[in-house]
C-alpha cells in the first residue's frame, strides 16, 4: 500500500459530495475528477466551483490541490488506488428502490480498466446494496462510505466531519487494510484533530445512512408539527421552541419551522429506509413521510387563508401568490425536491396565479408555468401576498405581505 501522498484517486460525479471529497483529498493526493458535464469539468480544471459552496470555492481559489478533471473514464481509473463512487441515486417511486444503475454501471466499467483498484461507494444506496453487488459482480475490493455533508458546507463538513463510517466485508483482511488507510487519507486532509472512526459491516454502514437522515427529517417534522399547534392556538411558536430545546437531550438545533423537509437527500432516504422495511412492523418511519406533505397542505390552507383576509379588504380580485426563492436553504443553488415546490404546486391547483422570485434562474423565463420576476421592486409590488420559506430582510419593507414560518431566521 502507498503511503499518503503518493495515491492515485479517481472520484467519478462532480456535485456536493464528490467535488468537496475531490478538493478534500487533492491536497495530499493526484486526485481525478470525473464528470459527464463538459462545463463541470472545464470549470474546475480553472480552479472554479460548479456548486455554491463557501469552503469549496475558497479552496479552489487559495490552496494548491493536485486535482485534475477529465471525461475520460480509462485516465482516471486505470493505475487509481481507489476509485469514489458519488453519482446520484434517484429514488424511484415505481420500485421504491433507489435507482443504483449508474453506480452499477461504474462499477463494471471499473473492473474492466482497474481490476487491483479498491472502490468506495459514496452513491446513498439501499440497505443491502454493497453486500449484494459485491456477491453479484464476484469483487472482494468494494467498501462503502456514507456521507454527511450539508449542502452548501459540503468542504467544511469534510474538514470538520463529526465521524467517518466505513462498512467492508469484514472477513476480508485485505479489505479491512484498505478501510484503514482510506480512513487515514480522510484524516490527513481534514482540520479536526479527534475524528471518531467506526469500521462495520457494509450493510450496517448503509443503515447508518438512512436512519441518520430520517432522524433529521423526524426534527424537522416534530418541530413543524409543533408550530402547526402553536400557530392554531394562538400560541408564541418561538418561546415553546425554545423552552422545549433548552433541555439537553431535546437540544437546541435543527429545530428551524419550516415548509417542510426537502433537498437532496431527506425525501428519497426516508423514502428508501420504509421501503427496506417492507414485511416488518413500523409507524414511525410512515408517519414522517406522512408529515411532511401534510405539513405543505396546512401551508397552504393558511396562505389561501390569508388571500381570502386580503381579498374582502382590499376588493382584490385575482390574487398573485409571489413565491420568494424556489431553493431549498439561504446560500444554496438546488431547487431539487425543495419544499416550497410542493407548495407551488398546490397553490396552482387552486388556479390562483404565481410569480416566482429566484436569482438562479433568468427573468421573464418560466419555471412550472410560472413567471420569473427578478426585479425584486416589482415582485414586491405585483405580489398580494409573498410566501417565503427562508426570510431575507430584503423583505421588511412588505411584511404585512409576508407568509413565513421562519422563526428564528436561519436554516
Amino acid at each position: 500500500m502507498k503511503s499518503i501522498g503518493e495515491m492515485k484517486i479517481a472520484i467519478v460525479g462532480m456535485g456536493y459530495v464528490g467535488l468537496s471529497i475531490a478538493v478534500l483529498l487533492s491536497q495530499k493526493n493526484h486526485v481525478i475528477a470525473v464528470d459527464v458535464v463538459p462545463e463541470k469539468v472545464d470549470f474546475i480544471n480553472r480552479r472554479i466551483s460548479p456548486v455554491n459552496d463557501e469552503y469549496i470555492e475558497k479552496y479552489m481559489r487559495e490552496k494548491k490541490l493536485d486535482l485534475t478533471a477529465t471525461l475520460d473514464n480509462e485516465m482516471a481509473y486505470k493505475d487509481a488506488d481507489y476509485v469514489i463512487i458519488a453519482v446520484p441515486t434517484d429514488y424511484n417511486p415505481d420500485t421504491n428502490y433507489f435507482d443504483t444503475s449508474l453506480v452499477e454501471d461504474i462499477i463494471d466499467s471499473v473492473s474492466k480498466i482497474n481490476s487491483e483498484t479498491m472502490i468506495v461507494i459514496k452513491s446513498t444506496v439501499p440497505i443491502g446494496f454493497t453486500k449484494s453487488i459485491r456477491e453479484k459482480k464476484g469483487m472482494d475490493k468494494i467498501m462503502f462510505c456514507p456521507e454527511f455533508l450539508r449542502e452548501s458546507k459540503a468542504l467544511y463538513d469534510n474538514l470538520y466531519p463529526s465521524r467517518i463510517v466505513i462498512g467492508i466485508n469484514k472477513s476480508e483482511n485485505s479489505v479491512l487494510k484498505s478501510a484503514d488507510s482510506f480512513i487515514e487519507l480522510l484524516k490527513e486532509g481534514a482540520l479536526k484533530n479527534d475524528i471518531h472512526t467506526f469500521i462495520m459491516g457494509e450493510t450496517e454502514a448503509e443503515a447508518v445512512k438512512l436512519f441518520t437522515n430520517t432522524y433529521l427529517a423526524m426534527r424537522v417534522s416534530y418541530f413543524n408539527e409543533l408550530d402547526i399547534f402553536a400557530e392554531m392556538k394562538y400560541l408564541d411558536t418561538k418561546a415553546i421552541i425554545e423552552a422545549v430545546c433548552m433541555d439537553p437531550r431535546v437540544g437546541n438545533y435543527y429545530n428551524n419551522p419550516s415548509f417542510g423537509y426537502g433537498g437532496y437527500c431527506l425525501p428519497k432516504d426516508t423514502k428508501q429506509l420504509l421501503a427496506n422495511y417492507s414485511g416488518m412492523s413500523e409507524k414511525l418511519i410512515g408517519a414522517i413521510i406522512e408529515s411532511n406533505e401534510m405539513r405543505k397542505d396546512f401551508v397552504v390552507s393558511r396562505i389561501l387563508e390569508k388571500i381570502n383576509e386580503y381579498q374582502k379588504t382590499t376588493l382584490i380580485k385575482e390574487p398573485v401568490v409571489g413565491i420568494f426563492r424556489l431553493t431549498m436553504k439561504s446560500n444554496s443553488d438546488n431547487f431539487r425536491q425543495s419544499s416550497i415546490l410542493g407548495i407551488l404546486q398546490r397553490i396552482k391547483e387552486k388556479k390562483i396565479k404565481t410569480i416566482l422570485y429566484e436569482p438562479e434562474l433568468e427573468n421573464g423565463s418560466l419555471f412550472c408555468d410560472s413567471e420569473i420576476v427578478n426585479n425584486i421592486n416589482i415582485f414586491k409590488y405585483t405580489s398580494t401576498i409573498i410566501v417565503a420559506n427562508r426570510y431575507e430582510k430584503i423583505l421588511d419593507d412588505v411584511a404585512d405581505k409576508i407568509y413565513t414560518r421562519d422563526i428564528f431566521f436561519r436554516d
